[in-house]
């Protein structure tokens, strides 16, 4: 375990460096003619009629879009868009052994041992990584089965924005021996052992 977290800290300060210098352009083109058909479509769309065009506005511009749920759906289509990158590895399978569970906020405070290494409860996009209010250094991670999951007070983080996360790799570990956890699927907040039942 303290061989891992030494690799984690070198890779964390920069000290490790990838040797190959290949990059492939295969994913870029990809994702750019992706990008480009959307946006056609979307003007093609909009353009059509007026009543397409407050749709749009009404749905596309202002409700959230599962980007998980769709990166899913393509990958059971067409294969997976980007190569797997296993920089995390995987820390421990299974369930969060805790001391005592108590509400807290909108989620629940899960007594831990100190210094505890979590690992992801399920496969998703980091949408948020930083400082959040009662709930110190935080990620939030939509899931893709819709749910969201905040781990709050947690630090050596080992994930940034926007990356995809698979279930059971590490994202980092408690400060001390609290972990807040809040589980959300469409705005109802779900307690923990409900969520791994």
């Amino acid at each position: 375990m303290e061989e891992y977290l030494e690799a984690f800290k070198k890779r964390k300060s920069g000290h490790e460096f990838k040797t190959s210098s290949k990059i492939n352009i295969k994913p870029i083109i990809s994702k750019f003619l992706i990008a480009v058909i959307f946006f056609l479509v979307s003007v093609i769309f909009t353009n059509s009629s007026d009543k397409n065009l407050l749709f749009y506005k009404e749905y596309v511009l202002t409700e959230s879009i599962p980007f998980t749920k769709i990166k899913g759906w393509y990958e059971d289509l067409f294969g997976e868009v980007l190569p797997k990158n296993d920089n995390n590895q995987m820390v421990m399978n299974g369930h969060l052994v805790y001391k005592s569970i108590e509400n807290y906020k909108d989620g629940e405070m899960l007594s831990l041992s100190s210094n505890t290494l979590i690992n992801n409860l399920t496969s998703g996009v980091v949408v948020f990584a930083g400082e959040k209010d009662d709930y110190g250094e935080t990620i939030i991670i939509q899931g893709v089965d819709g749910v969201d999951i905040w781990y709050g007070n947690l630090t050596n983080i080992s994930v940034k924005l926007y990356d995809y996360v698979e279930k059971n790799k590490l994202i980092g570990e408690t400060k001390d021996d609290k972990l807040y956890l809040v589980i959300k699927k469409n705005n109802e907040f779900i307690k923990y052992e409900d969520y791994q039942a």
